[in-house]
C-alpha cells in the first residue's frame, strides 16, 4: 500500500540540462519497481519539479568504485551514463560531504569514471570527467548494419537520405554533421532517428556545424528526454566523431544551448580516450510530496 512519504532533493543543472538529485548512499527513498514511474512524475515540467532526468547517489556495487551514479530520463527509463548529470552529481557528493575526494571513481552503467574536480572554499566550480574509451563498432553502439562501423555513412529517415556516424562513449550517440544546422527541424528528426530501427536500443541525435577545427556547435534530442539544453556524453560523441572523420583536432570547446564544453581527446597507444571539462550549478534544496 502507497503512502505519501516527503523526500528531500537537490534541482541542479549542467548548462541547462537539468536534474533532481536524490541522496540513497545511506537507505533507499524510492524503492527499485517504483523508480520509473516517480522519475517519470518527478520530471514533468508545470505538475511537479520539473527536469530532464532523475540522479540518484547510491553506494557502489563494484569494489573498484567509490561511489554509485544512477540516472533516469524524464520518460523514466534509466539511462547508462549522462555527462551533464555526472558532473553534478561530483558537486552534490563532495558539498554535502557524502565523499570529500577531489579525485573520485563513480560506478555508472557506463563503466567506471573518473572525476577530478576543481575546488575552492569547499565549493566545487568546476570538474574534468574521464570519459573512457570510445568505440565505433556497430555491434558494441548497438547499431543494426552490415558496416562494421558507421562512419559518415547514409542513412533512410522517413525517406531522407542522413549521413550519419554512429558512436559509442558509455551510451550510444548518432552524429549529423551539417552546414545549416539552423534548418534542422530537431522536433521531426530527433524522434525519428532516436526510434530508428537501426537503434534496436534507441539513441541520442545531435546535429553539429563545424565553426573551425577547435570549435563546433551542435543541437540535441536525447533518448528518453527529448530536446535539451545541453548533452555532456553528446558533446564527447560528436568531438570524438569529428576527430574521427578528419574534421576537428584534439582539442575542441562545443557551443550548445545551454553554454560551452571543452572536450580533449588523448591517444593512448593504441586506444583514444576523452575528458571532459565543464561546470555544474546548484539550483536550490527542497523537499517534494511522493506517493511512495
Amino acid at each position: 500500500m502507497s503512502e505519501r512519504t516527503l523526500v528531500t532533493f537537490s534541482k541542479m543543472h549542467g548548462l541547462g540540462n537539468d536534474y533532481v538529485v536524490i541522496d540513497e548512499s545511506k537507505k533507499i527513498i524510492v524503492p527499485e519497481d517504483k523508480k520509473p514511474e516517480i522519475c517519470e512524475e518527478i520530471c514533468r515540467r508545470g505538475f511537479s519539479v520539473g527536469a530532464d532526468g532523475v540522479i540518484f547517489v547510491t553506494p557502489a556495487s563494484n569494489e573498484e568504485a567509490d561511489i554509485r551514479f544512477r540516472i533516469f530520463n524524464s520518460d523514466g527509463s534509466e539511462a547508462e551514463m549522462c555527462g551533464n548529470g555526472i558532473r553534478c552529481f561530483a558537486k552534490y557528493v563532495y558539498e554535502n560531504e557524502i565523499l570529500q575526494n577531489k579525485e573520485m571513481l563513480v560506478e555508472t552503467l557506463g563503466g567506471i569514471k573518473e572525476i577530478e574536480l576543481d575546488v575552492m572554499g569547499g565549493e566545487v566550480r568546476s570538474s574534468s570527467v574521464d570519459m573512457g574509451i570510445p568505440t565505433f563498432k556497430s555491434v558494441e553502439i548497438p547499431m543494426k548494419t552490415e558496416k562494421e562501423e558507421f562512419l559518415d555513412a547514409e542513412l533512410d529517415v522517413n525517406g531522407t537520405t542522413v549521413n550519419l556516424t554512429a558512436v559509442n562513449v558509455g551510451n550510444p550517440h548518432a552524429v549529423i554533421f551539417t552546414e545549416n544546422i539552423e534548418e534542422i527541424d530537431l522536433n521531426v528528426m530527433g524522434p525519428s532517428i532516436e526510434n530508428h530501427p537501426a537503434f534496436p536500443e534507441k539513441t541520442n541525435v545531435h546535429f553539429v556545424s563545424v565553426i573551425n577545427r577547435n570549435e563546433i556547435e551542435m543541437i540535441t534530442w536525447e533518448r528518453g528526454a527529448g530536446f535539451t539544453l545541453a548533452c555532456g556524453t553528446g558533446a564527447t560523441a560528436s568531438v570524438m566523431a569529428g576527430y574521427k572523420l578528419g574534421k576537428l583536432d584534439e582539442e575542441v570547446e562545443v557551443h550548445l544551448p545551454g553554454g560551452e564544453l571543452l572536450i580533449i581527446v588523448y591517444e593512448m597507444g593504441e586506444e583514444t580516450t576523452l575528458f571532459m571539462e565543464g561546470e555544474a550549478v546548484l539550483v536550490f534544496d527542497g523537499v517534494m510530496e511522493l506517493e511512495i
